[in-house]
């Protein structure tokens, strides 16, 4: 490397100097410096104040090249840090504008950022990787590898985990921050459907536009399964359905459609449509008489039981 920037230096002085920052970060990557060294390193070789802020944990360096920076200054430079494929902070430089090199001292100041983060502890990200998250939620992992899927996705050995099903037209990681925005959660894409891991879930925080099953609380296999269960009983009115709260409903999941149409009483009430009189009268009496009930009734429908005015069926 050493000959190349040599080399370079008699061809191009600009080039020779972008030879340098990279080795400059390629060095303190292999010393394994933590964030505060680096901002540091940074403000030394830029000779001006240089930054580094952490969305996630809210953690902020910022240091001039001979010590503590001032409390005022205004960024000349960013650059985002990623993990992941999401934005986990930032980086900068303060100075009155910005020189030729800047912006790749930034790019390696940012690289190396995320390689001090993803090394002294788990990435605070919400997305994660596919294959990870259907490890630690497969009824077919042993329980050795569930315990280091989980630990690779940030969560405690002990965490109460649950997983929540979703269709969303939000990105995932948007969703999860949105729903659990102080506790570890992590997102992935499995199929057709979203997965959310997360130790506490606030159903209210769920945008209107997103269909979300709330699994139970106990293994993870049995949470995936009854987060499914629960998804497919979303409807336009109740886009939010904890499985919990399905009680015996959560049974007709598991019919078989072909068991269902062929049933007499069920055909039979399917044959009255949803228009029909008797239908509605049958649950405004219901919905009066049995306010509980009549909620429950209103998700038949979405399981392929014809049972309701407005079924909300989600394949």
């Amino acid at each position: 490397m050493e000959a190349l920037v040599v080399r370079l230096s008699q061809l191009d002085s600009e080039a020779e100097g972008a030879i340098r920052v990279v080795m400059f970060y390629d060095t303190l990557i292999r010393r394994r410096v933590d964030l505060a060294a680096l901002a540091r390193a940074s403000a030394g070789l830029a000779e001006c104040v240089a930054g580094i802020r952490l969305d996630g944990t809210g953690q902020t360096f910022r240091v001039a090249p001979d010590g503590p920076a001032p409390s005022a200054g205004r960024a000349s430079t960013t650059v985002a840090i990623t993990l992941d494929d999401e934005q986990i902070g930032a980086v900068w430089l303060e100075r009155p504008s910005p020189l030729p090199l800047d912006r790749l001292l930034l790019d390696r100041l940012a690289i190396a950022a995320a390689a001090v983060v993803e090394r002294y502890g788990p990435a605070r990200t919400t997305m994660a990787d596919p294959a990870l998250v259907e490890l630690a939620i497969s009824p077919g992992t042993d329980d050795a590898a569930r315990a280091r899927a989980l630990r690779l996705l940030g969560f405690a050995t002990e965490a109460p985990v649950r997983v929540v099903a979703v269709r969303s037209p939000l990105p995932l990681d948007q969703l999860g921050a949105l729903v659990c925005p102080a506790r570890p959660v992590k997102a992935a894409p499995l199929g057709e459907v979203g997965v959310l891991l997360l130790t506490a879930v606030d159903a209210s925080r769920f945008p209107p536009d997103v269909r979300a099953g709330i699994g139970s609380p106990g293994p993870l296999p049995r949470s995936w399964l009854s987060a499914r269960t629960a998804l497919r009983f979303t409807t336009s009115r109740q886009p939010v359905v904890d499985y919990r709260s399905l009680g015996a409903l959560a049974l007709l999941a598991h019919v078989p459609g072909d068991a269902a149409r062929d049933n007499t009483d069920v055909a039979a009430l399917a044959g009255l449509g949803a228009d029909d009189h008797r239908v509605r009268a049958f649950f405004q009496r219901s919905r009066r008489d049995h306010p509980r009930e009549g909620a429950r009734s209103d998700r038949v429908g979405t399981v392929g039981w014809p049972c309701s005015p407005t079924p909300g069926r989600i394949p």
